[in-house]
């Protein structure tokens, strides 16, 4: 595995954003897990509106620190790091 300046920490960002993706996905569920609490929040559009927001900026800020973390532990020269980080984002930025 390549990288490591950052302790790898960038995947714990991901993970951030995947959790508050959750969140989105399940807001007003009226599902319950095994202890019969609500699996939803009940989130007006506005609040839900931020945590998109919230979920795109962490997804790229998680990119940024991968294409640093690579770049400065020896993994991509400078051309590739600004090749690559202009790729991540440009993809990020069409799954939106």
């Amino acid at each position: 595995m390549s990288g490591g300046h950052f302790d790898y920490a960038q995947h714990k960002i991901g993970q951030i954003a995947d959790e508050i993706q959750h969140l989105i996905d399940t807001n007003g569920s009226e599902e319950t897990d095994a202890y019969g609490y609500k699996l939803g929040y009940s989130f007006p559009e506005e609040v839900i509106g931020k945590f998109r927001e919230a979920v795109l900026t962490l997804r790229k800020a998680e990119i940024m620190a991968h294409r640093i973390d690579w770049l400065v532990s020896g993994d991509d020269g400078e051309e590739v790091f600004l090749q690559q980080w202009n790729e991540d984002l440009t993809k990020i930025a069409q799954r939106d």
